[in-house]
């Protein structure tokens, strides 16, 4: 069998270069890479369509096919489409064409076409559809998240639709996910949450029913066991001292060895840093016996650095050391550069050692990858009640982690000292968070699951109607909300 993935942003190499430092490189690609990955472990011929991109500034993505080193039957093909210079996702819808006809030559000069396609965001899902409007080769869509969902968050209306769609092409993006759902043998969510809170949305009715149990498989997605363990590596005595460094520059020794109240993902407004800090900061208890640790990456000094930034990042981050410099908390909520997975692992696996915590307070979670590296490395987790966290901290009456609003500080507070106050109930906890990890979520299982899905796929299949305006290389007209 041989399988296509359909990833048109971002990129992939053999260094996962830019990985979380860049809103193109987040968790979309660590999901594609691991399940392509799992996928060829298991004898399946596998294939990911990406972008070349012929730019000095990004030398990575130069070459027309890649692999990952000790990794057979897998191929990285960059697709020559919209020029050569990198462009942001926002920028590759009128392109898609020029991918697609580049993917089915590449697969004419190949002598075979693949058995099934998997596509992946809305650009990937169209381009999915589009492929299949000229091969007949069935596909799957697994939206990753939904335009409809992000228009309600950044509160889009009748009377500033046409201005949003000048930034974030909502209109050509809902036409597209439309298209890639309708089409589908089935789409891919990773909890059946994300089914019926996302798919009912207004914007996809008429092209898609949540009630049709076959156009939906529950995969949830996994973690990269090999890293992301509570075994230790080379690499934690290195991390180990850092965190030491970056304690004692602004603590005296005794807070050296306190446990952690970790946060780990994009310096942006819906992750919610704010609401954590908050809660931290109003704690007379958890501020003397425990210390606050934000992850970044790419500042070794957030203080100095963090005005340089985009703009987002820079309002989110400058509320939060505004706060900190108010509270005068210098001396307990700390800032530490980890780059890559293994760095983050190492960082897990030190503070699971000081009967530490993770938490994700987003406002809303699609699913919460960071939470389960989280869990295998041994750290019990605070997570928000809104989106997946749900799915994965609580099944059939068991409690595997802890949920709260995440809106409410004094909520999340008491999260922290739930797990923070008690040894018994934090060595529970994280007991159950390693069971619930290697039982469920695993990429061997997500792979296995998207083998099954494609195996017992039944509907018949019905050539996708694209259209025009992807067939021309224009942006869809605006949405008649």
């Amino acid at each position: 069998m041989r399988i296509a993935f359909f990833n048109p942003q971002g990129n992939f190499d053999p260094h996962d270069s830019y990985w979380t430092s860049h809103p193109d490189f987040g968790g979309q690609l660590v999901y594609v890479k691991e399940v392509a990955t799992a996928m060829a472990s298991l004898g399946i011929k596998v294939d990911i369509f990406t972008r070349r991109i012929e730019d000095p500034q990004w030398p990575e993505f130069s070459s027309k096919i890649d692999h990952y080193p000790g990794v057979s039957n897998l191929n990285i093909v960059r697709i020559n489409f919209g020029g050569k210079k990198f462009l942001p996702k926002e920028k590759l819808w009128p392109y898609l064409k020029e991918y697609v006809k580049g993917i089915e030559k590449f697969y004419q000069s190949e002598g075979e076409m693949p058995d099934f396609v998997t596509g992946h965001y809305g650009d990937g899902g169209i381009s999915a559809a589009m492929f299949a409007s000229i091969t007949n080769i069935p596909y799957s869509f697994t939206a990753h998240s939904l335009g409809a969902q992000k228009m309600d968050k950044l509160h889009v209306t009748k009377q500033n639709i046409e201005e949003m769609d000048t930034k974030y092409n909502f209109s050509t993006r809902i036409q597209a996910e439309r298209t890639a759902m309708k089409y589908s043998s089935f789409n891919v969510v990773s909890t059946s949450m994300e089914r019926f809170e996302q798919y009912s949305h207004q914007l996809y009715k008429g092209w898609i029913s949540v009630e049709e149990d076959e156009k939906f498989k529950v995969i949830p997605p996994g973690v990269n066991l090999k890293i992301f363990n509570e075994h230790s590596s080379a690499q934690d005595e290195q991390m180990e001292k850092r965190l030491e460094n970056v304690v004692a520059k602004y603590a005296t020794s005794s807070r050296i060895d306190l446990p952690l109240i970790i946060l780990s993902s994009r310096i942006e407004q819906k992750k919610n840093h704010i609401s954590a800090l908050k809660a931290y900061l109003n704690d007379e208890w958890l501020k003397n016996h425990a210390n606050f640790l934000i992850v970044v990456r790419g500042m070794k000094n957030v203080y100095e650095e963090y005005k340089n930034l985009e703009e987002n990042e820079k309002n989110v981050l400058s509320e939060m050391v505004n706060l900190i410099q108010k509270e005068k908390a210098e001396d307990r909520v700390f800032f530490i550069q980890a780059n890559g997975q293994n760095e983050l692992a190492s960082l897990y696996r030190i503070a699971s050692k000081k009967k530490s915590i993770f938490c994700n307070p987003a406002l809303y979670e699609p699913f919460g990858l960071s939470i389960i590296e989280a869990m295998a490395c041994g750290l019990p987790v605070v997570a928000t009640k809104n989106g997946g966290p749900s799915e994965i901290l609580k099944e059939s009456g068991q409690e595997y982690g802890v949920l709260v609003n995440p809106e409410v500080p004094s909520e999340i507070a008491k999260g922290f000292t739930e797990l923070l106050k008690n040894v018994d109930v934090y060595l529970t906890f994280q007991r159950k968070a390693l069971m619930r990890v290697k039982e469920k979520y695993t990429w061997n299982a997500t792979a296995q699951g998207y083998l099954k899905a494609i195996n017992e796929a039944k509907a018949p299949f019905k050539k996708p109607e694209i259209p025009n305006f992807f067939w021309e290389g224009k942006l869809a007209p605006t949405l008649n909300l």
